[in-house]
C-alpha cells in the first residue's frame, strides 16, 4: 500500500529512502539526465535520473500520464522552485517501474486548461486529476466532516430517508421512476427530505441531520444541477431563534476549521421587505453598499410625461447612484439599459454630475427638481445616477440586477470578503399570473406568523411566516423555517392554496394523518453543501465542487446519461413511447 504522499516530503527527510507513487505530470530530457514531475492527490515532487544510475532506457519510454513507482532517496535541490510545497527538496531515484501506460490526452493536465468545458467533462476522470478540481473535492471532503462533527457535538442524529418516494407538490418538477412490480405507477426522486424529516420530529427523534441527495427537473444555471446535495437539519421544540442560532453557529465553526475565517456572530438580521426595497433582492450582497435609493417624491409634480404617468398610476421612481460618471459613456449606457430590459424595466434614465449636472432627464427637469435631487442622493462631482420606473417589483428586481452588475463590473468587491446574513420573515404566498392564484413561496408545511394566521382566511398578500434564509455574498447558502404542527392551522394552509380534502388526502394523506398523533412544535433548515463549497473555493460555477457533474441540458457527457433503453425494458415498466 502507497504509504507517502508527495506533498509529505520537506528538507526534514534529507537522505531518507522513499518509495513514491503517482502520475507523471512532466518529463524533461536534458542529455541524460532526466527530470520528471511525479503527481499525486497533494502535490508534485521531482525526481531525478542521473546517466550513472542505468534507468535512461526505462525512463526514455515514459510519457506523460503513465502511472509508476519510485524508489529513491530525498535530497536538497540546488535550484529552489517556491511555487511548489516540495520545492526545496528532490528525490534521487534508484528505481523505476511502469504500472500503467497512457494514451495521449486530449488536454493538458493542469489548471490553465484551454480546453472547453465539454471536452473536459467528456473526460472527466482527467479533467479531475487537475490541481484545481482536487483542492476542491478535498475543501467538499473538509466541510462535510466539519460539518458532521459539529452536529455530533450538538447531538443530533444522522438518518437516511427514502430516495423513492411518492410525488408531491414542491414547487419545481419530479424525476419520475416508473415501477414494474405496480403498472401504471410512479415513484418520486426528492426534492428534498422535507415530509419525512417533519415525520422523524413526530417519531420523537428530536434532533436530525442528513447529508441528502436531491433532485429536481428544472432549468439549469451555474450555480444548480439536477442532483444536488444538502445539509438536512431539523429540530423539535424550536423556535426561528433556536434554529438560527445553532446553523450560524454551525457556519463560523466550519468556516473556521477548514478555511481559519472568523465570522462574527450574532449575524445580521434583515426582513424580506427590506431586502427588497433597498437591495432588489431576497439574497442581498452585502460586500459593497449602492442601496436603491426611492426618489419617487422628487417627481411627484413633475412634468415629465413618463414620469408623470408612472406617479399617477402608483409606480415607483428608484436609482441608483455610483461615483463613475466618467467610466460610462453614451454607448456603456445604452448597454446598461438593454442589461435591465431583460429584466421587463421600460427603459434606464440617467443623470451626471461633472460640474453641472447632465444627463438624459435634465431638459426636462425643474430647477426645484435638479435642486432636490442633488441635495436628497447628497449627490458629489464624477456621481453617476442610473434612474428606473415603473411597477414597484420590476424596479426593485431590476436595480437589484444592475446594482451586481455595477459592482463587478467596477471592480468594487474585495474577494476575499463574506459577508453573511438572515434574511427573514418571508411572505408565506406570491401570486402567480400563469396559474390565477396564490402559492406558497416556500411548501405548504412553512408556519405563519402566530399575528398572520387569521390571514389564512382573509388578504393572503399580507401573510407574513417563519422563514428564514442564510445568505453568503449573494448567494442563498441555505434556508428554512418552523414548521407548521398544528392539525387545524395546516388544513387551513390546504384551503388557503385551494386544495380540496380529496386533494389533500392523495398527495399528503399520510402526512396529514401523522400531525393527529402529537406532533412537537419543529423546525429547521437545509443548506446546499455544492453551493456552500462554491463559496468557500471562489468559484462561480457549480460544477466545479461536484465530482461528476452535469451539463445545462442535465446530461452527463462521459456516460452519455439519459440514454435510449430496450423495447424489453420499456415493456416490463408497461411504458409506451409516443412517436
Amino acid at each position: 500500500m502507497k504509504k507517502i504522499m508527495n506533498a509529505s516530503l520537506s528538507l526534514s527527510n534529507i537522505g531518507e529512502k522513499v518509495e513514491l507513487h503517482g502520475w507523471v505530470s512532466k518529463k524533461r530530457n536534458l542529455g541524460g539526465l532526466i527530470f520528471i514531475d511525479l503527481r499525486d492527490r497533494s502535490g508534485i515532487v521531482q525526481l531525478v535520473i542521473r546517466p550513472e544510475d542505468n534507468l535512461e532506457m526505462i525512463a526514455s519510454d515514459i510519457r506523460n500520464e503513465y502511472v509508476i513507482k519510485v524508489n529513491g532517496t530525498v535530497a536538497e535541490r540546488e535550484n529552489k522552485n517556491d511555487k511548489l510545497l516540495t520545492g526545496d527538496i528532490e528525490v534521487l531515484v534508484d528505481k523505476i517501474e511502469v504500472l500503467n501506460t497512457a494514451l495521449e490526452i486530449p488536454f493538458e493536465v493542469s489548471d490553465e486548461t484551454t480546453a472547453l468545458e465539454d471536452t473536459r467533462l467528456k473526460y472527466r476522470y482527467l479533467d479531475l486529476r487537475r490541481p484545481k478540481l482536487q483542492e476542491n473535492m478535498i475543501m467538499r471532503h473538509k466541510l462535510t466532516m466539519a460539518i458532521r462533527k459539529f452536529l455530533d457535538k450538538e447531538n443530533f442524529l444522522e438518518i437516511e430517508t427514502p430516495i423513492l418516494c411518492k410525488s408531491t407538490p414542491e414547487g419545481a418538477r419530479d424525476y419520475l421512476v416508473p415501477s414494474r412490480v405496480n403498472a401504471g405507477k410512479f415513484y418520486a426522486l426528492p426534492q428534498s427530505p422535507q415530509i419525512f424529516k417533519q415525520l422523524l420530529m413526530v417519531g420523537g427523534m428530536e434532533k436530525y441531520f442528513q447529508i441528502a441527495k436531491c433532485f429536481r427537473d428544472e432549468d439549469l444555471r451555474a450555480d444548480r444541477q439536477p442532483e444536488f446535495t444538502q445539509v438536512d437539519i431539523e429540530m423539535s421544540f424550536v423556535d426561528e431563534d433556536d434554529v438560527m442560532s445553532l446553523a450560524e453557529r454551525m457556519i463560523a465553526s466550519v468556516f473556521k476549521e477548514v478555511k481559519n475565517i472568523d465570522i462574527d456572530l450574532p449575524l445580521m438580521r434583515m426582513p424580506y421587505d427590506e431586502a427588497m426595497d433597498k437591495y432588489g433582492s431576497d439574497k442581498p450582497d452585502l460586500r459593497f453598499a449602492m442601496p436603491i435609493q426611492d426618489i419617487t417624491n422628487i417627481f411627484k409634480n413633475t412634468e415629465i410625461s413618463f414620469l408623470k404617468s408612472v406617479v399617477m398610476e402608483g409606480g415607483i421612481v428608484n436609482c441608483l447612484v455610483v461615483n463613475a460618471a466618467n467610466r460610462y459613456s453614451r454607448k456603456e449606457l445604452d448597454k446598461l439599459t438593454d442589461y435591465v430590459k431583460t429584466y421587463r424595466a421600460s427603459g434606464l434614465a440617467y443623470l451626471k454630475l461633472e460640474n453641472e449636472l447632465t444627463g438624459s432627464l435634465v431638459k426636462n427637469m425643474s430647477e426645484e427638481e435638479k435642486s432636490r435631487i442633488i441635495s436628497y442622493l447628497n449627490l458629489k462631482d464624477n456621481d453617476l445616477v442610473l434612474i428606473i420606473s415603473g411597477k414597484k417589483n420590476i424596479v426593485k428586481v431590476s436595480l437589484g440586477a444592475l446594482r451586481c452588475k455595477l459592482a463587478n463590473d467596477l471592480e468594487m468587491i474585495n474577494p476575499n470578503d463574506y459577508k453573511l446574513l438572515w434574511v427573514t420573515d418571508f411572505p408565506t404566498f406570491e401570486y402567480s399570473e400563469e396559474e390565477g392564484r396564490y402559492v406558497a413561496c416556500h411548501h405548504p408545511f412553512t408556519a405563519p406568523k402566530d399575528c398572520d394566521i387569521k390571514y389564512l382566511e382573509g388578504d393572503l398578500s399580507k401573510c407574513y411566516s417563519k422563514a428564514y434564509d442564510m445568505v453568503i455574498n449573494g448567494y442563498e447558502a441555505g434556508g428554512g423555517s418552523i414548521r407548521i404542527h398544528n392539525q387545524e392551522v395546516q388544513n387551513k394552509m390546504f384551503k388557503a392554496l385551494g386544495l380540496n380534502d380529496a386533494e389533500v388526502k392523495e398527495k399528503f394523506g399520510f402526512f396529514v394523518e401523522a400531525l393527529k398523533y402529537g406532533t412537537p412544535p419543529h423546525g429547521g433548515l437545509a443548506f446546499g453543501l455544492d453551493r456552500l463549497t462554491m463559496l468557500l473555493v471562489k468559484t462561480e460555477n457549480i460544477r466545479d465542487v461536484i465530482a461528476f457533474p452535469k451539463t445545462a441540458s442535465a446530461s452527463c457527457l462521459m456516460s452519455e446519461a439519459p440514454n435510449l433503453v430496450s423495447e424489453q425494458q420499456l415493456k416490463e415498466l408497461h411504458i409506451d413511447l409516443r412517436k
